[in-house]
């Protein structure tokens, strides 16, 4: 009883992503959860894809009090839970693809994720997560900005201040959450000090739009450094206890 167009235009959809980012990767063939999921998508969006709120809509009724994303939430305490802080690697490292694709599957139906061990499939998936919302985390009107004033902490901390609020709550979580990682305790262990922090997660917060490989390549080291004095200047107390 539902109109071909309304599939046709969400596959439309599906397609015009795949040609930019890629399909899903994968050693294994999708299993039948897999696809029953896939089928009943048109029908319940996916959480990763789409927009902050979009996503703070889909879980208004499961959560109402929440003011992050659940997704986010959950997979950054199960890093923590994993013992990520204290894991070489952790967000350099990429999890096990096909053990990752599974997470995405408990996770988009809304399951507490179980049987997880590596602390590097949560973290990956996390990674995804930021790196696929449909606007980028720090939307593209603030890009321009944000490579303004890359070495500026004063500058930097007020374009934070100035994002819409979804955006401002989701990236000072992110931050505080990377906050725990440079930790000198931590760092000894994981090897991850703020400029690899930075390194790997500024792809996943600013996109750059131009198809210039030497702007591309220029703007790379400065969405770097943004993210990386955030990291450093950034009071993220009063996110703490949030969610």
């Amino acid at each position: 009883g539902v109109a071909i167009s309304t599939y046709a235009k969400y596959c439309y959809n599906k397609l015009q992503k795949a040609a930019l980012t890629g399909a899903k990767k994968g050693l294994k063939k999708p299993n039948i959860e897999e696809i029953r999921h896939a089928k009943n998508a048109v029908f319940n969006p996916s959480m990763f894809g789409s927009s902050l709120q979009d996503i703070v809509a889909m879980q208004k009724e499961r959560y109402p009090d929440r003011q992050l994303p659940w997704v986010q939430t959950r997979l950054s305490e199960e890093v923590l839970a994993l013992n990520g802080d204290q894991t070489e690697g952790i967000f350099r490292v990429p999890g096990d693809i096909d053990e990752v694709n599974a997470l995405k599957l408990q996770v988009d139906q809304w399951k507490i994720p179980t049987g997880l061990e590596d602390p590097h499939v949560p973290a990956s998936l996390l990674k995804l997560w930021y790196r696929e919302l449909e606007e980028p985390l720090i939307p593209h009107d603030f890009y321009e900005q944000c490579i303004s004033h890359y070495e500026n902490p004063e500058a930097a901390i007020a374009v934070v201040h100035s994002l819409p609020r979804i955006n401002r709550m989701v990236l000072c979580y992110l931050i505080r959450f990377l906050q725990v990682f440079v930790q000198p305790a931590n760092v000894a262990v994981t090897k991850m000090d703020v400029n690899n922090l930075a390194m790997v997660m500024a792809p996943n917060c600013l996109r750059c739009q131009s198809d210039d490989p030497r702007i591309i390549f220029e703007n790379t080291r400065k969405e770097m450094s943004f993210i990386r004095v955030l990291i450093q200047h950034l009071d993220t107390s009063f996110m703490e206890g949030v969610l």
